[in-house]
């Protein structure tokens, strides 16, 4: 029992590290960075790529969350690493797009800006503290330390999917939505 809390103990000090590594990263380069255009690495696509691995990964934890309703354990551990896998893909991608272009500005006005903002802040929000849920839900599952899993991952999921959601539909709103001069 010993070694075992205090392998978790390191486990959760790495969660936590790695999380606010990416979270300094992600702000840094939100907040603190001036893009450098270069002609050489067009980006451009990677916007609609992130929609999709959004989405992507929406879909793979409903799925997963009906799996494990249906106690198809093996199905669910796979829609939930395929989820953190796209979702880790969607990162790599996120950072390479802002770290050569920088951020859209939302060109919406009137009333939208008061969906647009609250959505996406809550959407940063949520986005940064599922990190740290996603990890320590994945490293209990993995410990075999099952009902202390289903503890977070009662948590973790909905805000996961929360995050993927609203991923999508703040690009939609950013891209599409407001039609083009």
């Amino acid at each position: 029992m010993g070694d075992e809390r205090v392998t978790d103990r390191i486990a959760l000090w790495v969660i936590g590290l790695v999380s606010s590594l990416v979270v300094v990263a992600v702000g840094f380069l939100l907040l603190g960075r001036q893009p450098q255009i270069d002609a050489i690495h067009n980006v451009s696509v990677l916007p609609v790529v992130n929609a999709f691995l959004n989405g992507t990964s929406a879909a793979l934890l409903t799925a997963g969350y009906f799996f494990i309703r249906q106690r198809k354990v093996t199905a669910h551990k796979t829609c939930m690493l395929t989820a953190f896998g796209v979702s880790s893909l969607f990162l790599v991608s996120y950072v390479i797009y802002h770290y050569q272009a920088g951020s859209k500005p939302f060109a919406g006005h009137g009333w939208i800006r008061a969906v647009y903002y609250p959505l996406l802040i809550s959407h940063l929000v949520l986005a940064a503290l599922i990190v740290p849920f996603a990890l320590t839900t994945i490293y209990r599952a993995w410990r075999g330390q099952f009902a202390r899993h289903m503890r977070i991952a009662r948590w973790t999921l909905p805000l996961w999917l929360y995050v993927s959601v609203t991923g999508v539909v703040v690009y939609w709103m950013l891209y599409h939505l407001v039609p083009r001069p």
